[in-house]
């Protein structure tokens, strides 16, 4: 019975296999048609995004900043830090300040850098801030100025008409404010009016 079919409609089945035959054949070619890519043009193109990815992933770790941060924090140690963070998001992601912490000394505000170094002190201990980057960006050394964009609390309290009260309210400002992008903004702080600024005004920078 199969026999006596097949003979029947067998042009009719070669039709339909041939047909089948020529859609799967222009279906497979539609998309390098579509795309004017041949097989060698395609292999390269392959290459090339490969190498571009690798390209990106490289460019991603030489962005990334490493912050060793030490003393009085509950987990100190080496933390990697994104672009724009500042010394308060790193201090968060170490577990805090340890109860002895001296958090007046540290510049929270101040945004990190690469391969910097953040040292919180014990309430009472006398810090050499020579030792840390945070001096290198405190001070303008050609100029003799204190960058009130990073300086701590004593570091604040060495220009002229700054008292351990106007400096906690310059640390409190940068805290809620951010940085000063010019140093006219110094007579925001409170306490801070334009016969003080006069006084300290050759002694600041930003």
């Amino acid at each position: 019975m199969l026999e006596r079919i097949f003979k029947q409609y067998k042009f009719l089945l070669i039709a339909f296999g041939l047909l089948v035959i020529v859609i799967f054949l222009f279906i497979g070619k539609i998309p390098r048609e579509k795309l004017g890519i041949h097989t060698s043009d395609f292999s390269a193109y392959l290459e090339e995004s490969g190498q571009k990815e690798d390209e990106d992933q490289k460019n991603i770790a030489d962005m990334k900043i490493i912050v060793d941060l030490k003393g009085e924090i509950v987990n100190p140690g080496i933390y990697e830090a994104n672009d724009g963070e500042r010394v308060q998001d790193l201090i968060t992601k170490a577990g805090g300040f340890s109860k002895n912490a001296d958090k007046l000394k540290v510049n929270l505000a101040q945004k990190v850098k690469d391969e910097m170094v953040i040292y919180v002190p014990k309430i009472g201990e006398e810090i050499n801030v020579s030792l840390f980057d945070e001096a290198e960006s405190t001070t303008n050394n050609s100029e003799g100025k204190v960058n009130i964009n990073s300086a701590n609390k004593d570091q604040l309290q060495t220009i002229p008409g700054i008292g351990p009260s106007k400096a906690d309210a310059i640390i409190e400002y940068r805290e809620q404010k951010g940085e000063f992008k010019k140093i006219e903004e110094i007579k925001n702080v409170t306490g801070i009016g334009e016969k003080t600024y006069e006084k300290l005004k050759d002694s600041i920078s930003i």
